[in-house]
């Protein structure tokens, strides 16, 4: 973890405000590895000792979360593979806090990934049970008609089981090609590309546009920024579609009891 202002670590271990923890700093009462400190002095809370009056101050991590636009070609794992040469997301975004990301977009795929440090908040918008929205701008082979749609909505078979009900809606079409935009609970391993395929309409392009109510917005490729409160409520906030899902998915249920 990189260094941090003492009084900073100390207001965040709630010792008091800033303006409090630096006045205790000022009357020397603060102890960094044996060292009495002034103010401007910086320390690492999780591997450095810091003594508040010969109490020792424990560590409050502050949490992180970033959201980057993952570009094509871009491991979202943190460690490649021994012969794979392809960079990882960690390599992308060059910073000094220990980050993994939330959940999964294939090397193949492009868009909004949002890395974090925070393990209860990851769970909370990954878990299918928690019934989070990720929206997907997707580019498939050909026309699709209106019936295919509606049979991806529904829910198409994979690995012996039937995927969720989803929200599917077509942005633009033409014989050549058909812009989708998709809204998912879940998320198996490729899930969108094997649906395509199977319904006859191979997937071009593939971009993660929002994962909540949290958008890419004009990122670039390759840019990362770290969100704000607001923002990480937004991430934790569903498309307004989900009513729309939970509707599909008690009528799937209603015809499958019948």
């Amino acid at each position: 973890m990189p260094e941090q202002r003492v009084q900073k670590i100390m207001a965040q271990a709630e010792i008091g405000s800033r303006r409090q923890c630096e006045s205790i700093i000022s009357a020397g009462r603060v102890q960094v590895n044996g060292k009495v400190i002034g103010l401007g002095a910086k320390a690492d809370p999780l591997k450095d000792m810091i003594l508040v009056d010969g109490a020792r101050v424990k560590a409050s991590i502050e949490r992180i979360c970033i959201a980057v636009n993952k570009p094509a070609g871009v491991l979202t794992s943190s460690k490649a593979e021994p012969n794979d040469d392809r960079p990882t997301i960690l390599e992308l975004v060059d910073v000094p806090w220990r980050l993994f990301p939330i959940g999964r977009l294939d090397a193949d795929s492009e868009g909004l990934l949002v890395l974090t440090n925070d393990g209860a908040l990851a769970n909370r918008v990954s878990h299918p049970r928690y019934e989070h929205t990720k929206t997907y701008k997707v580019t498939v082979k050909g026309k699709v008609a209106r019936a295919t749609i509606e049979a991806w909505e529904s829910g198409v078979w994979l690995d012996d089981s039937r995927t969720a009900a989803c929200s599917v809606r077509t942005l633009q079409s033409s014989k050549r090609s058909t812009v989708l935009r998709i809204v998912m609970l879940e998320g198996r391993k490729r899930q969108i590309r094997r649906v395509a395929m199977q319904l006859g309409h191979p997937v071009l392009r593939l971009v993660r546009t929002h994962i909540g109510q949290l958008g890419l917005g004009t990122l670039r490729k390759g840019a990362w920024y770290q969100l704000d409160d607001e923002e990480i409520q937004a991430l934790q906030t569903p498309a307004r579609e989900l009513a729309e899902i939970r509707r599909a998915r008690r009528a799937r249920k209603r015809q499958a009891s019948r």
